[in-house]
């Protein structure tokens, strides 16, 4: 079997919403173009997911919060938690997003790497949302992973700026997930849960402190935690030009983070699943270029 990355994508992913919102919605069409054009992946790679199975759902979720969601029953206090106006259309993605990252995660244990062009729905908790995220997509896919591929440890390398609360709080009393954050300290979520590793960096880190701290930390903690699986959410507001950040690395140290990421995945022969996250800097190129040298360094490191 040719060796390739699989890559999960729909169409659905690029959601409408008012001019004025800030979520970059337009990287999730124009992310899959690059890759194309530019010979790192080729359509053949990319895969459909379709919809979540609810019992999947419920792995992690609580019934009545996924009763809600489906019928569209948020109290208005919920739906300005997500930050979102609510859906049918918005429920669908949710749930075509989460399975991409759970279909790519099986698809990670024979391909060593696979990848969701969105995902990384930190924030979401077992009974709510928050912060843009309904469903906890790598979440559910661990629990998948643990309870139907025979996998019994997992480590989530959480790098988004943005400190994942939801999946913290779902995990905090299991043994088989090792929760691993480098965040901004003083950046939302303003209440943070306590993940199993928790590092909180001043306002204006640059590449060199975040790289060196990344560097000592993660091959250390793959020795301890002695994973057999990893997900990886690599947000890309940790960049300096990201207006809700905080952070200022450069573009070239973001790519160097990713290379440490998947450096110690492949040293170690731990397969990995890989979701966006966040990336909120004014100019969508830059975005989309961070994005994009996530792909290619993995693909420099798997495949090459």
């Amino acid at each position: 079997m040719r060796s390739y990355i699989p890559i999960a994508y729909d169409k659905k992913y690029k959601l409408d919403l008012p001019k004025n919102h800030r979520f970059p919605m337009i990287k999730y069409e124009l992310l899959p173009k690059k890759l194309i054009s530019k010979g790192i992946s080729s359509q053949r790679d990319f895969f459909q997911p379709g919809l979540a199975d609810i019992n999947q759902l419920l792995e992690v979720h609580e019934k009545n919060y996924i009763f809600k969601l489906k019928n569209l029953k948020l109290t208005k206090s919920e739906i300005r938690r997500i930050g979102f106006p609510l859906s049918d259309r918005l429920i669908e993605r949710e749930m075509i997003i989460t399975n991409g990252t759970i279909k790519g995660a099986v698809k990670a244990l024979e391909q060593k790497v696979s990848f969701n062009i969105a995902g990384g729905t930190h924030h979401s908790f077992s009974d709510r949302g928050e912060g843009f995220c309904l469903l906890n997509d790598q979440a559910v896919s661990a629990q998948n992973l643990i309870k139907n591929h025979n996998i019994n440890k997992i480590l989530i390398i959480d790098l988004d700026v943005h400190q994942g609360n939801g999946t913290a709080s779902i995990f905090k009393s299991n043994d088989s997930v090792y929760t691993f954050s480098i965040h901004g300290s003083k950046n939302y979520p303003f209440r943070k849960e306590k993940s199993d590793l928790d590092i909180p960096l001043e306002d204006n880190t640059e590449d060199d402190l975040y790289l060196n701290i990344l560097n000592k930390t993660l091959p250390v903690l793959i020795h301890k935690v002695k994973p057999n699986f990893i997900f990886y959410l690599s947000g890309v507001d940790i960049m300096k030009s990201d207006k809700l950040g905080r952070l200022s690395l450069s573009i070239e140290g973001c790519k160097e983070r990713d290379k440490i990421v998947f450096s110690n995945c492949k040293k170690n022969d731990i397969p990995v699943q890989c979701s966006m996250g966040g990336g909120y800097s004014q100019d969508i190129d830059l975005i989309v270029d961070a994005h994009f040298n996530t792909f290619k360094t993995a693909k420099e490191i798997f495949i090459n």
